[in-house]
């Protein structure tokens, strides 16, 4: 087990990083890891805690204080807990949805996020995924992923989810959100979203989950080979 055998994949929302990285995980035997929902699990606390989003001291405070973990599930997925709540539903409604972005912009907030993903990938092989686990978290593995779609297709994707939620959001709606959330992530001051040198850009616009693994799957054997372009 090391950060170097572990896999990272990157993307923008709506790419299908985490629906591929649990497939992934799951054909490697590897344990998966969304790093995302750790951010959620803190904006689910900043709500329950009446704290301000947008109030940088505020958020490190509870970031700090909180005790925010994840636990692989019988699934292959992973179960979200705070405190030893499982959250996992929860950090999935509208209004962490809202706030995760500028949550997880602050310096301190990111450096504690960063510890604990970390220790999880010394202690078990993982396909981790997120915005910054190729250049920050796993900067060290030896095979990195980048997903990418068109716009459009992103959009039409996190709608989908949505739907299989219970949440009818319209696909105007859903473009915005993306967008705002795209410049909220590629320009923050720390670990901004963005392509690793050495990692493997992968635009799955008309590729299914499926072939997405089977594209990667071709390479993870030579982790050493990873540095171009699908």
């Amino acid at each position: 087990m090391s950060l170097e055998r572990s896999i990272a994949i990157d993307g923008p929302a709506g790419s299908g990083k985490s629906t591929v990285a649990r497939m992934l995980a799951r054909a490697l035997g590897y344990r998966y890891v969304s790093t995302g929902d750790l951010y959620r699990a803190l904006a689910l606390e900043i709500l329950r805690q009446g704290a301000d989003p947008y109030d940088e001291g505020s958020v490190v405070e509870v970031a700090k204080s909180v005790s925010v973990s994840v636990e692989p599930a019988p699934d292959g997925a992973q179960r979200t807990m705070v405190e030893g709540e499982d959250v996992t539903a929860l950090i999935r409604s509208a209004q962490v949805d809202s706030i995760v972005s500028p949550v997880s912009v602050y310096p301190a907030v990111r450096a504690h996020m960063v510890k604990l993903q970390r220790a999880i990938a010394e202690d078990a092989d993982v396909v981790m995924d997120g915005r910054d686990i190729g250049t920050v978290v796993l900067a060290e593995s030896r095979c990195k992923f980048y997903l990418t779609a068109s716009p459009g297709e992103r959009a039409a994707r996190r709608q989908r989810d949505y739907a299989a939620q219970g949440r009818q959001v319209g696909l105007n709606e859903v473009r915005e959100e993306i967008a705002q959330r795209d410049m909220i992530d590629s320009t923050r001051r720390v670990s901004p979203l963005t392509v690793a040198p050495d990692a493997i850009v992968i635009d799955c616009t008309a590729m299914s989950p499926t072939e997405v693994v089977a594209a990667m799957m071709q390479v993870v054997g030579g982790a050493d080979a990873c540095s171009t372009q699908l």
